[in-house]
């Protein structure tokens, strides 16, 4: 379809956003899956981000060093792999707005959440309970009953998921507000997300921390769908703890090695912890001795000495993130989600139900999308129709239960025209009967 560069809908005028876009060349330090003999269409950054350019270079170099210097290569430069995991640390400090002793990478993030639950939820027979999002990724809920029965309690009393409260599975401040306050006498942790990974809703973090401390309960964040993807100042939000993960929008690959965030105050914490001899603080760990004195700050919750190929993904993507600035990225993701929604409501409003909140600051990349009806379908018929025919067509977004596709522009590596391919081949299964 060709048209004027003052109609959404037409190649001209998503190429002329492209054209201005300054982030437009970060594409080409991306390996974009090929359909046939094009590139795909790929909206499956909050779910597997792609792989940078600058990936092999770095695995490359970790390969060299051990096969030349074998265990030496722990302490010769470059990069030596015995402080390998510090290399990330800066970056990843100011990406996450955080101090630099403040994160760690490390694990994996349920890993992780569990090192964090060891020390942060203390539950008492007064406070034995956690807050949560009903609808939470599965993980995050088994872990939490998990520990709740661990420490000998009842996740049928102790675990209170809210329930949205707005029309699309949304939550309104006011509902995590008034949860909050009714339970706040019995919590021991509030346990929220950054951005909710069905609906893709974003959410104040400063405010949900103020609101848990208020009420006594540690502050802690689930960030997988919001580290890479939202501008964030963990240190200012004064959250107890944050974990992530790294292989979404952060692009450091399947099974990344995670993030871990404690705030300073908890620097040089008493409260007990599961301790591994990489926590142990750094100027003696190679003594040997039999008892644990942790490093301060988030390295103290280290178990094992850092997985150094796992780790050299990571460092690809942050030099990427750190040339094309946080605040510039979101900037283009607003964009982008946009552009999305004024394109759906304009020509599919009657294909598409638009879960995620409409108004950017409660957003990051992802649109959440139900299918109304289309081929004579409805429902979640439809959408499974509809999510199998864009991935034959080189469109690829992902299906979440019971009934949403998810299709997430990463300002990184997706363009304007990928979000009009995107409708174009909607436009194209909808005429299909």
């Amino acid at each position: 379809m060709m048209g004027d560069m003052t109609d959404p809908n037409s190649d001209e005028y998503a190429s002329a956003l492209d054209a201005a876009d300054a982030l437009r060349s970060f594409r080409t330090e991306f390996l974009i899956p090929r359909h046939g003999d094009h590139e795909q269409a790929y909206f499956c950054g909050n779910s597997l981000g792609l792989q940078p350019r600058g990936v092999r270079a770095h695995i490359e170099q970790v390969l060299d060093k051990w096969a030349e210097e074998a265990v030496e290569g722990h302490f010769r430069e470059p990069a030596p792999w015995m402080p390998y995991h510090a290399l990330v640390r800066e970056p990843l400090a100011a990406l996450v707005g955080a101090q630099p002793r403040e994160v760690v990478a490390m694990n994996s993030l349920t890993t992780n959440l569990h090192l964090m639950m060891v020390s942060f939820y203390r539950p008492t027979r007064e406070r034995p309970a956690i807050l949560m999002e009903a609808g939470a990724f599965p993980s995050d809920r088994h872990a939490l009953e998990s520990q709740i029965r661990f420490h000998g309690f009842d996740p049928a009393t102790d675990l209170i998921e809210l329930e949205p409260d707005e029309e699309d599975g949304t939550f309104s401040m006011q509902a995590i507000e008034r949860a909050i306050a009714e339970h706040g006498p019995r919590l021991a942790l509030v346990l929220w997300p950054g951005v909710q990974y069905r609906t893709g809703q974003a959410f104040e973090l400063r405010q949900i921390a103020d609101l848990a401390h208020a009420a006594g309960a540690i502050a802690g964040f689930d960030l997988a769908h919001a580290v890479g993807n939202l501008p964030l100042q963990l240190h200012d939000s004064g959250a107890d703890f944050a974990v992530w993960c790294h292989y979404k929008y952060m692009n450091a690959g399947p099974g990344a090695v995670a993030g871990c965030f404690v705030h300073e105050r908890h620097a040089d914490t008493d409260r007990p912890r599961f301790a591994g001899w990489w926590g142990h603080d750094q100027g003696t760990r190679f003594r040997m001795g039999p008892e644990f004195v942790p490093t301060p700050g988030a390295d103290g919750w280290q178990l094992s000495n850092p997985p150094v190929l796992g780790l050299a993904p990571l460092r690809a993507s942050l030099d990427l993130f750190e040339r094309a600035g946080m605040q510039v990225l979101r900037a283009k993701s607003r964009r982008l989600t946009g552009y999305l929604e004024q394109l759906i409501q304009a020509h599919l409003s009657g294909t598409l139900q638009i879960v995620t909140p409409r108004e950017p600051e409660r957003r990051g990349c992802q649109l959440s999308l139900r299918v109304v009806a289309g081929r004579g379908l409805a429902g979640r018929e439809a959408g499974r129709d509809l999510f199998d025919y864009l991935a034959v067509h080189g469109v690829l977004g992902d299906w979440r239960e019971p009934d949403v596709i998810r299709i997430s522009p990463a300002p990184l590596y997706n363009h304007h025209a990928d979000v009009l391919r995107f409708v174009r081949a909607v436009e194209a299964w909808r005429r299909t009967a």
